[in-house]
């Protein structure tokens, strides 16, 4: 079972094996997306960026290599690793695939143990590769495990900032990817500076998700980044949506915003930094935000 709960997406026509696998892998602590189409296969990867693809290659709209060449094409999705799932055993179709990244290709049928451990040390050497977030540029995963077991070992105090980017998924939505990375760019570029300017070698800034993020501070810096924060980027956020529509069409708590939380070794104790982290990503608390 994996240490923490990843995302697996399953890319197969044939109903009642992409069902077991489901239902198997939801059994070993998965989240499990399925897919018949190809087209939607994309579209799901894109939306919630699995540990994994497990991907038939004959599939009813568009093969699994022109699946794998979209997620490639994508900085969203070029890290995410994929096994082919086939009937064919062709070496052809076997370089065609490793050509376009492809981790692993499995011939059907298969024995399902085999798959579970193929899977599972797939995502291990891809977390373990994995520490610079594609779009930001700032440290993710097991990095940023490492900062935070470093913060409990320290015996000087301290606040971990937790910020919340609330609004993406719909910003997405409506204006796409490229939009939405610029959104998750500047953001970054923001926090991360505010956080190294009044903090210096103290400060730290990463990502505990895709659109949260953890900023190490001392607890007497935590109210002068909250002022650099709203000065240079809270109220920037609207000016992401087009001249005509300052985010008209999200309304509410669909509108991009920050949100804030905080934690300190009071509320702990925490055995580690990958504790820690998911601490963090649980506490949604009401913000003290600026």
């Amino acid at each position: 079972m994996p240490s923490s709960k990843h995302t697996l997406l399953i890319v197969e026509d044939d109903q009642a094996l992409a069902d077991m696998l489901k239902a198997y892998f939801t059994m070993q602590g998965f989240d499990v997306l399925t897919s018949a189409w190809g087209e939607k296969g994309v579209r799901l990867a894109q939306e919630n960026q699995p540990a994994l693809v497990l991907l038939d290659v004959r599939l009813p709209d568009i093969d699994g290599f022109e699946v794998c060449e979209r997620l490639q094409a994508s900085h969203v999705t070029r890290r995410i690793p994929v096994i082919f799932l086939t009937e064919r055993s062709e070496r052809v179709d076997k370089l065609r695939g490793l050509g376009l990244g492809v981790i692993d290709y499995i011939t059907k049928p298969f024995d399902i143990q085999e798959v579970r451990l193929r899977v599972r040390n797939v995502i291990r050497r891809s977390e373990e590769a994995s520490s610079e977030h594609p779009v930001t540029g700032l440290p993710e995963g097991k990095s940023v495990e490492a900062a935070l077991g470093d913060l409990l070992e320290s015996s000087a105090p301290w606040t971990l900032l937790v910020a919340r980017l609330g609004g993406l998924k719909t910003f997405r939505e409506l204006y796409g990817f490229v939009a939405s990375d610029d959104v998750l760019r500047v953001t970054a570029v923001a926090l991360h500076k505010a956080a190294t300017e009044v903090a210096a070698e103290e400060g730290f800034c990463g990502h505990l998700h895709d659109d949260v993020f953890a900023i190490v501070l001392p607890p007497s810096k935590v109210n002068p980044v909250f002022d650099l924060i709203d000065r240079r980027l809270v109220s920037v956020l609207s000016y992401f949506y087009p001249s005509s529509n300052r985010g008209d069409k999200a309304a509410g708590t669909d509108r991009l915003r920050l949100y804030f939380t905080t934690l300190t070794a009071d509320d702990g104790p925490f055995p580690d930094g990958y504790a820690l982290k998911i601490a963090a990503l649980e506490n949604k608390a009401p913000s003290t935000a600026p």
